[in-house]
């Protein structure tokens, strides 16, 4: 068999410009991002979604050794990243809630290996965190992610330009439904445990001999817990809706922020 030269290039600028973007997506996107589930396994897994998407993609005919496919893959990384970083930003928002409540029923000082982001979060934060991972897979949001990612290519094709100022602007100015949607989580448990503190606070006033800081701290650790308990239910629709947001936000990133 005889092959030219442009014919082995071609094939490979076009397997290798869509490895670059769902590499990337995969190292950033939180469940299969996490440093927990090993590069091999990451890697392999972008090499067989690869494998499934290229034939639909259409790329331009450079050279894969010119300065053009330099720019196109750095573009390439970009894209994933960016998507990836988007979801990230869902998960950040259970992280924040974790820690408002953690720090109202005083478990705030008690901290843990967070092995999705590797840095200590406190043990609310990782029990939302697991939970809300199960809730990720349970309701096919990481099948959803494949899909965004195949349509990504029909959006942003395989070009030396690809983001604009305007998506990356459209993700800066998400951060503030990051913390809206934290709060939105942790509402129920921050609300109820409010009203312990001025009920304690009253108590302290009306009977200064008690030792209000010793008979609270376990009072509002045993019922942050039982709050966090009842409020289970509620969880899983509002992550519901601040995933829904943060997909819209991959689609607008990719669309330039529209």
């Amino acid at each position: 068999m005889h092959f030219t030269a442009a014919e082995i290039t071609g094939w490979l600028g076009a397997w290798l410009w869509p490895f670059f973007r769902i590499g990337a997506l995969f190292m950033a996107v939180p469940v299969i991002g996490a440093q927990t589930v090993p590069v091999r396994v990451r890697l392999l897994l972008a090499i067989a979604v690869t494998g499934i998407v290229a034939p639909s993609v259409t790329v331009p005919a450079v050279d894969p050794f010119s300065l053009a496919a330099i720019l196109i893959i750095v573009q390439q990384v970009f894209i994933g990243v960016a998507m990836g970083f988007a979801l990230q930003l869902v998960f950040s928002a259970v992280v924040t809630a974790g820690q408002v409540v953690a720090m109202q029923i005083g478990l705030g000082f008690a901290t843990m290996v967070d092995p999705q982001n590797g840095m200590s979060v406190p043990v609310v934060s990782q029990l939302l965190l697991m939970m809300t991972t199960l809730l990720f897979l349970a309701m096919d949001a990481h099948l959803v992610l494949l899909r965004l990612l195949v349509d990504s290519f029909r959006i942003l094709p395989i070009a030396p330009d690809g983001l604009v100022r305007g998506g990356a602007w459209a993700m800066v100015q998400w951060g503030r439904e990051m913390f809206a949607g934290s709060l939105w989580i942790a509402l129920p448990a921050v609300a109820s445990l409010l009203l312990m503190k001025i009920a304690f606070g009253v108590m302290a006033r009306a009977a200064p001999q008690l030792n209000i800081f010793a008979i609270g701290f376990p009072v509002f650790m045993i019922s942050g817990f039982t709050i966090l308990l009842l409020s289970l239910p509620n969880i899983a629709p509002q992550f519901a809706s601040v995933l829904e947001q943060g997909f819209e936000l991959v689609g607008r990133v990719l669309s330039g922020g529209s």
